[in-house]
């Protein structure tokens, strides 16, 4: 794989200059760059146990409105059942439901679904339609926390019991991390436990700080997106 240099695309990460600073090789994400792999051999073993990454460049786009939920059914999107779920497509894409008129569509770490981009290409304003484009690659980034002690980690950080049995699959909790507002989502790479974390974009170099502290006692570090997929393969195969 080619590695690019995030300086030279159109979209950058709010932390890359951090994270080339930590050795992090970069490949590109549409019109942008996010961390592929560290100078770390075992950088999947750290992702089994406690990882963290940044998905900030990855696609993602919200909707929010009274018809939005109509609008999205009509394109052939699955809902959650209600505020504060989530629930995956078909084609791997999570969509997260933050009230009963607003979502979010969050892509994989494959980037296989393309539904992002084909909801965004379908979108126009239409003045009788209250269903309104919301750009989250914009306002919010976006980390991925994996591993056997991601939950006992933002324990630290967050008021919400996040225990697999009191937050399972689909969960989403709008709370303070870090005494910063933020959208925790629960979810799956293969089957170990992942959190999708994302928030204003100018608290990005705080948390991630705040965060990689946190999972010190964990022995935990920045993962690449080439750790987060050999993990989703193999957890898959067992």
């Amino acid at each position: 794989m080619t590695t690019v240099h995030p300086e030279t695309l159109k979209r950058r990460s709010m932390l890359y200059r951090k994270l080339a600073t930590e050795g992090a090789r970069f490949e590109r994400t549409d019109d942008g760059a996010a961390p592929a792999s560290y100078a770390n051999a075992n950088e999947v073993a750290c992702a089994r146990k406690m990882g963290i990454a940044d998905l900030t460049t990855l696609p993602r786009i919200g909707f929010k409105g009274k018809d939005t939920p109509a609008w999205l059914v009509q394109h052939g999107v699955k809902l959650p059942g209600g505020p504060n779920q989530a629930c995956l497509q078909q084609d791997a894409t999570l969509v997260v439901r933050l009230s009963n008129d607003e979502h979010l569509l969050l892509d994989d770490v494959e980037f296989s679904g393309g539904l992002v981009a084909r909801l965004a290409s379908l979108w126009a304003f239409e003045s009788d339609r209250l269903c309104y484009k919301l750009l989250r690659e914009h306002s919010h980034f976006w980390l991925l926390l994996v591993g056997e002690y991601a939950s006992a980690m933002l324990a630290k950080v967050c008021g919400v019991d996040m225990q697999p049995k009191q937050f399972p699959f689909g969960c989403v909790a709008q709370t303070s991390v870090a005494r910063n507002n933020a959208i925790v989502v629960r979810s799956l790479l293969g089957t170990t436990p992942a959190f999708h974390l994302l928030a204003d974009s100018a608290s990005a170099e705080y948390l991630w700080f705040c965060l990689l502290d946190a999972m010190q006692e964990f022995n935990g570090g920045a993962v690449g997106l080439e750790a987060l997929r050999a993990l989703a393969r193999e957890s898959n195969s067992r």
